[in-house]
């Protein structure tokens, strides 16, 4: 690491884009079979994100294991939560990257919730069932 101020910190020049993150973050869920995957668009009607991941799982152990893919995932590409809220227990975990929200539902919680329908003005960008 330099010292005199002429090289730039690690998480300066590994900065993901926010689409980035919210992608890799589909990708994840995906990959650990979660259900009803959404990236939504919200830069034009929200002021404090750019996209939502929204995605349900079966089971608190199905959530506790997306939460952790989509961390692990995020990580290795430079990119950790803010701030982590809810628990499996509860039926909803939330991961908060700044600019990309990650939900992770169980079933009657999405369906409770109902996020999309909130913000139905986003576009949607990815829909995997």
């Amino acid at each position: 690491m330099c010292y005199n101020g002429c090289c730039k910190s690690l998480r300066e020049v590994i900065r993901l884009e926010a689409s980035e993150i919210a992608r890799a973050a589909v990708e994840a869920a995906a990959e650990k079979q979660a259900t009803d995957i959404v990236l939504l668009d919200v830069r034009d009607i929200c002021g404090f994100a750019d996209y939502f991941v929204l995605s349900s799982a079966e089971s608190g152990r199905q959530i506790n294991a997306v939460t952790e893919e989509i961390e692990e995932a995020l990580k290795k590409e430079g990119a950790r939560p803010v701030h982590r809220e809810g628990a499996a227990v509860s039926g909803w975990v939330l991961l908060d990257y700044g600019d990309v929200i990650v939900h992770t539902f169980a079933p009657f919680e999405r369906e409770f919730y109902n996020l999309e329908d909130y913000w139905s003005a986003a576009r949607t960008l990815v829909r995997i069932q």
